[in-house]
């Protein structure tokens, strides 16, 4: 069988790198048939970008490259996660372009390249992640590089028209069309990929998922939506009720339900939003005051951006207001932090939760709602409360599907929330658990990598 050969930004080095769900998976399907997997590796060297890194644990190879400070700044702070990430999350307003950055990208994409083409063989599987390294095939295909080649966007993909507003769109996006296939969340984000093929990228839609370029080079195109260790969550939510943190937090509720939301800190997941409609909740349905907590943990990211700064001191102030003109005594209706938990401690803390609130403006996929549906207690199950502009919401249509920007609808959900009858929320919460069972991380990475195969 080929060997298969991950891509992406971040390398989970044995040892190095905590193991997310994504990291567990691409860890498994690299186990199955042995591999190699390339990225950087988390390190700045203050000289020069380009230093190799090899660490080989059973039949896995890593190998990452170090960064320099400029390269860092530009390519991964600068273009990737200030022009790009607002573009795919449908943020013109908060799209920072400028032409030094996008230069940078290039430059660190071929480095990547450059490096990666070595290291690889005719009948590899190339399997590369993410918005970082769009351009990697075509460079690859520069420098010779048979291998199959196949990409995945764990972002949303925005309509054609919000892409065609970034200078050089033809140039990057392009990039795409060097893949064998490319992999999306959504239908609806395929669909719009097709769109811009068509209307921007001078291509044309062959059939559903079968494009060509103008050049007459022809790619495949598909929906996978990305998932989580259904049974693993399951498992470690139930074992995690009797973690001494999550005891506390219980204990901590005096019998009050609780509403959580855990989410990185950042503008596309909602969180002003979401803190507002809860207070409007406090003033609308004034019978739950008192008996409902809203915990939500939200881990500073890229907390040197100054549009990360502004909304985190949003967020405190919010939470604020609300616990000012709501609390009692005995009774503090927000509870707001900023730092990571355990991910055994979190699960239980979603067990835990009478509400699950996931809320955001725009989100690929968002696999805390599925970690939220798999965490539950299939007796007395909790309710998920979805923003229908996350990817989940396509297959997680039985929980209480939400738009992120009218306070009053979310308002509405937790009070629907808070009064569901136990049946109505085993009903419901079943039929998202029996998705999740059969569509889980492990059928992803199948899926995807045998549609790449053939």
């Amino acid at each position: 069988m080929s060997r298969l050969v991950v891509v992406s930004n971040r390398v989970a080095v044995p040892g190095q790198a905590s193991a997310g769900g994504l990291a567990v998976a691409l860890q498994a399907a690299l186990e199955e048939i042995g591999g190699l997997w390339f990225g950087w590796s988390g390190r700045i060297d203050p000289d020069e970008s380009g230093r190799l890194n090899e660490v080989d644990a059973g039949n896995i190879r890593y190998v990452t490259m170090d960064l320099s400070r400029r390269d860092h700044d530009d390519y991964y702070s600068g273009f990737a996660n200030r022009t790009l990430w607002p573009l795919l999350h449908f943020r013109m307003d908060l799209v920072d372009y400028s032409r030094a950055t996008y230069a940078a990208y290039r430059r660190v994409n071929a480095l990547f390249a450059e490096k990666l083409a070595p290291l690889l063989r005719e009948d590899d599987i190339v399997w590369v992640h993410d918005y970082h390294l769009i351009p990697m095939a075509k460079l690859l295909r520069e420098l010779g590089v048979r291998a199959r080649l196949g990409f995945f966007l764990h972002v949303p993909m925005p309509s054609s028209d919000l892409l065609a507003a970034l200078p050089q769109h033809e140039r990057l996006f392009e990039g795409l069309s060097s893949y064998d296939l490319v992999g999306f969340q959504t239908e609806r984000d395929l669909e719009r990929f097709q769109d811009y093929v068509r209307l921007f990228g001078r291509g044309r839609v062959i059939s559903h998922g079968v494009l060509e370029t103008h050049r007459g080079r022809r790619l495949r195109a598909g929906a996978f939506p990305i998932s989580i260790d259904t049974a693993h969550i399951a498992s470690q939510a139930a074992a995690a009720v009797n973690r001494p943190g999550v005891k506390r937090l219980d204990r901590s509720l005096s019998g009050r339900a609780l509403a959580i939301g855990v989410d990185r800190l950042d503008y596309s997941k909602g969180l002003p939003e979401r803190f507002r409609a809860f207070g409007r909740f406090l003033k609308r349905y004034p019978e739950h005051r008192g008996k409902l907590t809203f915990l939500q943990i939200a881990p500073v990211s890229r907390g040197e951006v100054l549009e990360y700064q502004n909304l985190r001191n949003e967020l405190e102030q919010l939470a604020g207001h609300i616990n000012g003109a709501h609390a009692e005594p005995d009774w503090t209706p927000v509870r707001y932090v900023n730092r990571n938990y355990p991910h055994t401690s979190l699960t239980g803390f979603y067990r835990l939760a009478r509400v699950g609130l996931v809320t955001p403006l725009r989100d690929g996929m968002n696999l805390v709602a599925k970690e939220y549906v798999a965490a539950q207690d299939a007796e007395n199950p909790g309710v998920l409360v979805l923003s229908s502009f996350a990817g989940a919401a396509r297959e997680l249509d039985a929980a209480l599907l939400v738009n992120p920007y009218d306070l009053d609808g979310v308002s509405d959900a937790l009070a629907a929330a808070m009064e569901m009858p136990l049946e109505e929320r085993r009903e419901r919460w079943q039929t998202m658990m029996e998705l999740l069972r059969v569509n889980d991380i492990t059928a992803w990475r199948k899926k995807f990598l045998a549609a790449l195969r053939e």
